[in-house]
């Protein structure tokens, strides 16, 4: 609100010193009752909110400068009713927001010590067993694994235009659906356990597997995988769209000049 202020040459309507001094007292008193905190600022915040409501309603500008002044007030009243609701004790609100300039990040848990909760979106990635990025997408909030794999397959089929022999995951995918949901034209399906395949296809497979878990490594610290310039689901899925861009163009150089590219491949790409 503020920033809208500066922007439009209004005067800002709260006060201003009262809620940096607050934000610097509150800053201080580390182990503070966070609840009792949210309160206070939130005394502040709703009369505040509603003025900033009568202001993009008077404004007279451009149409999309007004058009981002209506989507931040819309953003700032789910705000408003989530903030009630976690004064009220509630622990679990649906479609937290907990960024204005990301409204489609959400926290996700994460299997690690530190840190044990990140924001943003997911995105789902698949290789092919080259080690070529075939597909990635992005979702809001943390859907599982064994949700996104059916739809996830059906994108890396389409994609490749042909059934991969063999299809692997981690245990994370597994479900007795999915295992009777993949099509039969997949000879094998390992969701990370060794007894899904025959005997003689588990060294491939937990190579595969292994293989996979170091792909995705190099993709989230070298290919910009780690962190999102970009806000918002759309400009998160532009986001991966440029980094699986970038991380297959590496991966094609790698291959090429270790001789790894068929000669076949090099012909039909005008480098033979």
């Amino acid at each position: 609100m503020r920033a809208f202020a500066k922007s439009h040459r209004i005067p800002v309507w709260q006060d201003d010193k009262e809620l940096k001094r607050l934000w610097r007292e509150f800053g201080l008193e580390k182990k503070g009752n966070r609840a009792a905190w949210l309160a206070v600022f939130n005394r502040m915040f709703v009369p505040a909110l509603k003025t900033f409501q009568e202001k993009v309603g008077a404004l007279r500008t451009s149409s999309k400068r007004k058009k981002k002044a209506v989507i931040m007030l819309r953003l700032l009243n789910i705000l408003k009713k989530q903030t009630l609701l976690k004064i009220a004790g509630e622990r679990h609100i649906k479609d937290r927001i907990v960024s204005l300039d990301d409204p489609d990040a959400r926290p996700i848990k994460k299997g690690k010590s530190h840190p044990d909760c990140e924001f943003g979106t997911k995105a789902q990635m698949t290789f092919n067993r080259d080690g070529f990025m075939i597909t990635v997408e992005n979702f809001i909030g943390n859907p599982s694994d064994w949700i996104l794999y059916g739809d996830t397959l059906d994108l890396f089929i389409t994609r490749m235009k042909k059934y991969p022999d063999t299809a692997v995951t981690d245990l994370g995918c597994r479900s007795l659906k999915n295992l009777k949901n993949t099509p039969s034209e997949i000879g094998h399906v390992f969701m990370g356990r060794s007894d899904d395949v025959a005997e003689d296809k588990r060294n491939h497979c937990r190579s595969a597997r292994s293989a996979t878990e170091g792909f995705i490594a190099v993709a989230k610290n070298l290919r910009g995988f780690g962190r999102s310039l970009w806000h918002g689901l759309k400009g998160h899925r532009i986001w991966s769209r440029l980094c699986q861009t970038a991380y297959n163009l590496k991966k094609f150089i790698q291959l090429y000049f270790a001789d790894e590219i068929e000669e076949e491949s090099q012909v039909k790409l005008g480098l033979a």
